[in-house]
């Protein structure tokens, strides 16, 4: 496992990826009464368009419009978004964290993902600890790592994509590229800025 603590900084570094919606990512948004903060894990371009598809091919039409995500935390502070940046910068100088593709499973009226990453933990509760007192309930315990490919449909329905999708299923690496942060404003996801991991993988 890489040790976090043994990466400094480099200089200012901004990469647009592949936003959650159709515009690219701009600098982090400062206005007074800014929406809410989500952070989220970025996959790779072949990760990416894979659980994009089956969004697409599972999700009801009407409520897919996100594309596939790992969210880590739910509800950052808007206030604290210039912090969050420069907080990133710092994580994302390691390399990217290990991650896998555990197994998929049911989420009642849904179908997941679960992804299995003790790195990427790592570098979470980093945040999580920087941001104490600030958390919102949800935020504040550890998640359950997961790709969300379909969800609000009947028992009868996620139950038989389940068994489809577990049917070939083999837990597999995950390429995890950066972070990413979006405004949420009752909609699809604004993106705020995203970080990729700059040192090389071990």
């Amino acid at each position: 496992m890489f040790d976090l603590s043994r990466h400094v900084p480099l200089g200012r570094c901004f990469e647009p990826v592949s936003p959650m919606v159709t515009r690219a990512f701009p600098p982090p948004y400062r206005a007074t009464g800014a929406a809410p903060v989500i952070l989220t894990a970025m996959m790779g371009a072949a990760d990416q368009r894979h659980f994009d598809d089956l969004r697409t091919r599972h999700f009801p039409p009407e409520r897919n419009v996100l594309r596939a995500h790992i969210t880590l935390f739910h509800h950052l502070p808007p206030s604290a978004l210039d912090e969050l940046d420069g907080l990133l910068r710092v994580l994302t100088a390691a390399p990217p964290p290990a991650a896998t593709i555990r197994e998929v499973y049911s989420l009642g009226k849904g179908v997941a993902y679960r992804i299995d990453s003790p790195e990427l933990l790592a570098i979470r509760a980093r945040i999580a600890g920087h941001f104490h007192g600030l958390l919102t309930a949800q935020d504040q315990g550890v998640p359950r790592l997961h790709i969300t490919v379909q969800n609000k449909v009947s028992a009868g329905e996620a139950k038989a994509v389940l068994a489809e999708l577990a049917a070939d299923f083999r837990p597999r690496p995950l390429d995890i590229v950066g972070l990413a942060a979006w405004h949420y404003r009752g909609g699809p996801w604004e993106p705020a800025f995203a970080r990729k991991f700059r040192a090389p993988r071990r």
